[in-house]
């Protein structure tokens, strides 16, 4: 028995924010003072750093249970499975369903039970939960339901990631740049064809790391204080990705007895695009090997960071062939890794 992704779907919202939408943003530093550079140098320095040029946002009508329950419809289909067949619905998120306008997030009942009642599954059997793990999520989801289906707990296990970063972001911070809306889900399950999943590796990083992304007041000061946004310490973050995700992304693949020669594919969290060739190129290092052309693909130049939303949204597009020059096929050795809030790394060596 090989546990496989048997079926995979994406919700990529319509709305397109430009980072020309961002110039008449009074962008300000933490103690609410404002930048020397004009907007057009810190939006120009923005793009140089993190490769986005464009975000997508959710419409205004839809929350991150919608997209959630989006993605799942085309995974369900691609699987070729009945809704009702499911023995598990994983929903990684970070802040629950963000109506427009609004910033209080909204997580009862679970946006699992929500996605779960859209698709109208009657059996009380097939569990739904909700997973806080950060951006990792959706990569913890899946690790999750692997354990469940060789538990002989599960079958097949449906793992989103959705979020609707647009909604918990400062208008008045330049990080909020980076941020996205999307949602990505894949069906998970037991079936005889070769390949799947081989090897996974997690870890939390509490004690220096905990806040490293947080809740926080806006820079603005003469906003209201009891409001919380998304905030990150972005060096911190760099120098500790840049270390640890390589570590881990060895370990995972080491444990897995592929040879790093072999691996056709990484499918990195799209946080930001200097950061994820730091990784790829720092991973590659530890084994005295270049990273060869095309290894990693990317969508963050116009999707933006989605958060647990990155990997799956990455990861059908390239299995569609919808990424210029970036395709896999059935057989290959791919490596999933993400960080994000907690902190929280993980990994995946998988065969396609």
């Amino acid at each position: 028995m090989n546990i496989k992704i048997t079926g995979t779907g994406c919700y990529i919202p319509s709305e397109i924010e430009t980072n020309n939408n961002f110039s008449n943003h009074k962008f300000l530093h933490t103690d609410g003072s404002l930048f020397e550079s004009s907007n057009e140098i810190i939006i120009e320095k923005f793009k140089a750093i993190t490769g986005i040029e464009e975000r997508r946002y959710a419409e205004k009508e839809h929350k991150a249970s919608d997209l959630a329950f989006f993605a799942a419809e085309k995974a369900i289909k691609d699987a070729k499975i009945a809704p009702e067949t499911l023995d598990y619905i994983i929903v990684a998120h970070n802040f629950g369903d963000v109506k427009h306008g609004t910033l209080q997030g909204d997580s009862v009942p679970s946006l699992a039970s929500r996605v779960k009642h859209s698709l109208g599954i009657k059996n009380p059997k097939c569990v739904a939960y909700d997973l806080l793990f950060g951006c990792p999520g959706w990569v913890e989801g899946v690790i999750q339901a692997q354990a469940y289906i060789k538990a002989g707990m599960a079958k097949k296990c449906l793992v989103i990631g959705a979020e609707t970063l647009s909604r918990v972001i400062d208008p008045h911070d330049r990080d909020s740049m980076i941020y996205s809306d999307g949602a990505g889900a894949a069906i998970i399950e037991a079936t005889d064809r070769p390949g799947g999943i081989i090897a996974h590796e997690s870890a939390s990083f509490t004690e220096e790391e905990a806040y490293f992304i947080f809740f926080g007041e806006s820079y603005n000061q003469a906003l209201e204080k009891d409001h919380r946004y998304i905030k990150m310490h972005g060096r911190k973050i760099y120098e500790f990705a840049c270390v640890q995700v390589p570590l881990a992304m060895k370990s995972c693949l080491d444990k897995s007895g592929i040879t790093i020669d072999q691996v056709k594919k990484i499918f990195i969290h799209q946080a930001n695009e200097k950061m994820d060739e730091a990784i790829v190129k720092r991973f590659y290092k530890l084994y005295q090997r270049t990273a060869p052309a095309n290894t990693m693909p990317m969508n963050i130049h116009f999707l933006g960071n989605s958060s647990v939303a990155t990997i799956p949204t990455l990861y059908d597009m390239v299995k569609n062939k919808q990424i210029e020059d970036q395709s896999i096929e059935e057989g290959d050795i791919v490596l999933f890794a993400s960080v994000g809030a907690g902190m929280n790394i993980n990994a995946i060596v998988y065969q396609v």
